[in-house]
Protein backbone atom coordinates (compact mmCIF):
# COMPACT_ATOMS: atom_id res chain seq x y z
CA UNK A 1 0.00 0.00 0.00
CA UNK A 2 1.36 3.37 -0.98
CA UNK A 3 0.04 6.87 -0.34
CA UNK A 4 1.20 10.39 -1.14
CA UNK A 5 0.64 13.09 1.45
CA UNK A 6 1.95 16.22 3.15
CA UNK A 7 3.87 16.17 6.43
CA UNK A 8 1.91 18.13 9.03
CA UNK A 9 4.01 17.41 12.11
CA UNK A 10 7.32 15.79 13.06
CA UNK A 11 8.37 14.34 16.39
CA UNK A 12 11.80 12.70 16.45
CA UNK A 13 11.79 9.68 14.13
CA UNK A 14 8.01 9.87 13.67
CA UNK A 15 5.97 12.18 11.44
CA UNK A 16 2.29 12.81 10.90
CA UNK A 17 1.29 12.78 7.23
CA UNK A 18 -2.07 13.98 5.89
CA UNK A 19 -3.18 11.84 2.94
CA UNK A 20 -6.28 12.00 0.76
CA UNK A 21 -9.33 10.55 2.44
CA UNK A 22 -10.77 7.50 0.67
CA UNK A 23 -14.17 5.80 0.96
CA UNK A 24 -12.59 2.90 2.87
CA UNK A 25 -11.47 5.34 5.58
CA UNK A 26 -15.04 5.65 6.89
CA UNK A 27 -15.12 1.98 7.89
CA UNK A 28 -11.48 1.46 8.87
CA UNK A 29 -10.16 4.06 11.34
CA UNK A 30 -7.26 1.74 12.22
CA UNK A 31 -4.07 3.60 12.95
CA UNK A 32 -5.09 7.02 11.62
CA UNK A 33 -7.36 9.93 12.40
CA UNK A 34 -9.94 10.74 9.77
CA UNK A 35 -11.25 14.27 9.18
CA UNK A 36 -12.88 16.17 6.33
CA UNK A 37 -9.49 17.38 5.08
CA UNK A 38 -7.96 13.89 4.93
CA UNK A 39 -6.57 11.05 7.00
CA UNK A 40 -3.62 11.60 9.33
CA UNK A 41 -1.14 8.72 9.36
CA UNK A 42 1.67 8.38 11.86
CA UNK A 43 4.73 7.08 9.99
CA UNK A 44 8.44 6.47 10.52
CA UNK A 45 10.33 9.41 9.05
CA UNK A 46 13.32 7.57 7.55
CA UNK A 47 13.53 10.11 4.69
CA UNK A 48 13.88 12.92 7.29
CA UNK A 49 11.09 14.97 5.77
CA UNK A 50 10.12 18.27 7.34
CA UNK A 51 6.74 19.95 7.82
CA UNK A 52 5.07 20.98 4.54
CA UNK A 53 6.93 18.55 2.28
CA UNK A 54 5.09 16.11 0.02
CA UNK A 55 6.15 12.53 0.72
CA UNK A 56 5.47 8.95 -0.34
CA UNK A 57 4.31 6.73 2.55
CA UNK A 58 4.45 2.97 2.16
CA UNK A 59 3.08 0.19 4.31
CA UNK A 60 4.73 -3.20 4.07
CA UNK A 61 2.44 -5.71 2.30
CA UNK A 62 2.90 -8.43 4.91
CA UNK A 63 1.95 -5.99 7.66
CA UNK A 64 -1.26 -5.10 5.82
CA UNK A 65 -2.01 -8.80 5.22
CA UNK A 66 -1.34 -9.76 8.85
CA UNK A 67 -3.59 -6.96 10.04
CA UNK A 68 -6.39 -8.00 7.69
CA UNK A 69 -6.19 -11.61 8.82
CA UNK A 70 -6.18 -10.55 12.47
CA UNK A 71 -9.11 -8.14 12.16
CA UNK A 72 -11.31 -10.20 9.80
CA UNK A 73 -10.12 -13.81 9.77
CA UNK A 74 -9.66 -14.47 13.48
CA UNK A 75 -13.18 -13.38 14.53
CA UNK A 76 -14.76 -15.37 11.67
CA UNK A 77 -12.82 -18.47 12.68
CA UNK A 78 -13.77 -17.95 16.34
CA UNK A 79 -17.46 -17.71 15.39
CA UNK A 80 -17.34 -20.95 13.41
CA UNK A 81 -15.32 -22.90 15.99
CA UNK A 82 -17.51 -21.63 18.82
CA UNK A 83 -20.65 -22.68 16.98
CA UNK A 84 -19.26 -26.14 16.23
CA UNK A 85 -18.08 -26.60 19.82
CA UNK A 86 -21.46 -25.50 21.16
CA UNK A 87 -23.29 -27.91 18.89
CA UNK A 88 -21.08 -30.95 19.41
CA UNK A 89 -19.71 -30.81 22.97
CA UNK A 90 -22.00 -28.64 25.09
CA UNK A 91 -25.14 -30.84 24.74
CA UNK A 92 -23.27 -33.51 26.71
CA UNK A 93 -23.03 -31.11 29.68
CA UNK A 94 -26.48 -29.51 29.24
CA UNK A 95 -28.76 -32.10 27.54
CA UNK A 96 -32.02 -30.25 28.29
CA UNK A 97 -31.15 -27.23 26.09
CA UNK A 98 -31.61 -27.25 22.30
CA UNK A 99 -28.37 -27.96 20.36
CA UNK A 100 -28.98 -25.09 17.93
CA UNK A 101 -29.43 -22.63 20.78
CA UNK A 102 -26.19 -23.80 22.40
CA UNK A 103 -24.44 -23.54 19.04
CA UNK A 104 -25.57 -19.94 18.51
CA UNK A 105 -24.72 -18.96 22.10
CA UNK A 106 -21.20 -20.42 21.96
CA UNK A 107 -20.54 -19.00 18.50
CA UNK A 108 -21.44 -15.46 19.54
CA UNK A 109 -19.58 -15.82 22.83
CA UNK A 110 -16.44 -16.90 20.95
CA UNK A 111 -16.94 -13.96 18.57
CA UNK A 112 -17.12 -11.49 21.45
CA UNK A 113 -14.01 -12.97 23.08
CA UNK A 114 -12.18 -12.72 19.74
CA UNK A 115 -13.07 -9.01 19.47
CA UNK A 116 -11.51 -8.39 22.89
CA UNK A 117 -8.39 -10.33 21.90
CA UNK A 118 -8.11 -8.49 18.57
CA UNK A 119 -8.43 -5.12 20.34
CA UNK A 120 -5.65 -6.09 22.77
CA UNK A 121 -3.41 -7.33 19.95
CA UNK A 122 -3.91 -4.23 17.80
CA UNK A 123 -3.26 -1.94 20.77
CA UNK A 124 0.07 -3.68 21.36
CA UNK A 125 0.95 -3.68 17.65
CA UNK A 126 0.28 0.07 17.29
CA UNK A 127 3.15 0.75 19.70
CA UNK A 128 5.69 -1.31 17.72
CA UNK A 129 7.60 0.54 15.02
CA UNK A 130 7.90 -2.43 12.63
CA UNK A 131 4.15 -2.24 12.02
CA UNK A 132 4.15 1.50 11.26
CA UNK A 133 4.03 2.94 7.74
CA UNK A 134 7.34 4.36 6.48
CA UNK A 135 8.06 7.65 4.67
CA UNK A 136 10.22 6.34 1.86
CA UNK A 137 10.93 9.45 -0.17
CA UNK A 138 10.36 13.18 -0.39
CA UNK A 139 8.54 14.07 -3.60
CA UNK A 140 8.49 17.83 -3.45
Amino acid sequence: MEEVGIVSRTDGVMATVVVERKSACDQCRQGCRVSDSGAEIEALNVARASVGQTVRVKMKPYTYLKGSILVYGFPALALILGAVAGREWLPVLVPSVDRDLLSAFCGFLALLVSFVLVKAATSRAEKRTEYKPVIEEIIG
